[in-house]
């Protein structure tokens, strides 16, 4: 029999999937508002199973508890257990549990930062209306995306899950919104301050160690090839698939770390980290793992050349299973 905390994390992933198996459909009304329901959904199921992970799975932990009124309208000095119209007992919200595990260092106050982002667009979307829709797409794509991130990376390193059999990624607007004739776009006075406070936000979580997001901006370049019988091209682990090559600077964006910096990184993340034996002892098989680790030749076309290793950030999930985080 599962654990509440584990029940409540499979739910959370399932509210997540669906989540992205929404947005990434063609173009439907309220495509937007039912992706920040979902995805706020299974945020909350995640920071609940946390909640319960670290408080024995007591369900009663979770309960909100209020000082009642007495018989004669006077407030009791004892507190009960607040219940909903049908008498079930009321939870603490994703804004109660994130902002206590952001003290107790367990959740990371930019993940936080983004979700207080994406919540205020559920709220928009679940209390009222957006009436400028495509005005707000891009926030709403940029944010999400993050989200996603946030979320598996958290996945990660709270319950040891590994998400990478889902993808976890949201379509570009450039593959699931056509081109439109260009119009003006006029803000109400609620969708201004909404940006104002997504900018805000942005502005004050610039912080170059954390792997996790605020906000992830995409960028979609697409050439159509004038060549007969050119063959469609896709993301996939068929090993006869057409070759995909990447430019230099793609390979530099997506493995930005040399030796010395994902060393500087992991003396920041672990405190019992030293870089002797037992740590090249675990890089050593990542290095076989383009996921984590790709060389870059002075000549490419001469593997005999000069040759540097470069990583990637997700190299540091894997040295979590080895180190204690700070």
């Amino acid at each position: 029999m599962k654990s509440r905390s584990k029940e409540l994390l499979d739910r959370a992933v399932a509210a997540t999937v669906a989540a992205i198996e929404i947005y990434n459909k063609p173009d439907f009304p309220y495509r937007s508002e039912t992706f920040c329901i979902l995805a706020i959904n299974g945020w909350e199921l995640l920071l609940k199973a946390k909640w319960l992970k670290e408080n024995g799975n007591k369900i009663q932990s979770l309960y909100v508890k209020e000082y009642g009124t007495n018989s004669d309208g006077s407030k009791s000095k004892r507190k009960t257990i607040k219940r909903t119209r049908a008498q079930i007992p009321f939870t603490h919200g994703l804004d109660y549990l994130a902002k206590i595990l952001v003290e107790q260092k367990q959740l990371d106050p930019i993940a936080k930062d983004n979700l207080d982002a994406l919540l205020e667009l559920r709220d928009i979307s679940v209390h009222f209306f957006h009436q400028s829709e495509s005005a707000l797409a891009e926030s709403l794509q940029e944010i999400g995306a993050a989200s996603l991130k946030n979320f598996v990376l958290t996945v990660q390193e709270w319950f040891d899950h590994d998400l990478s059999d889902f993808n976890f990624y949201l379509m570009p607007l450039a593959f699931v919104e056509l081109p439109r004739q260009a119009e003006a776009i006029v803000l109400n006075r609620e969708e201004r301050n909404f940006l104002r406070f997504v900018q805000h936000l942005e502005e004050r979580t610039v912080r170059n160690d954390s792997e996790y997001a605020f906000m992830i901006n995409y960028e979609v370049k697409l050439t159509r090839s004038k060549a007969k019988g050119v063959p469609e091209a896709q993301f996939t682990n068929n090993p006869n698939a057409h070759e995909f090559r990447m430019t230099e600077e793609q390979i530099r964006e997506n493995y930005p770390w040399d030796f010395r910096e994902l060393t500087d990184r992991c003396r920041k993340r672990y405190p019992d980290f030293k870089e002797n034996a037992t740590f090249y002892d675990i890089r050593r098989p990542l290095l076989e793992n383009d996921k984590f680790c790709r060389i870059r030749y002075l000549d490419p076309g001469n593997p005999k050349s000069v040759q540097k290793r470069f990583y990637n950030p997700n190299i540091l999930q894997e040295l979590d299973k080895h180190y204690s985080r700070k």
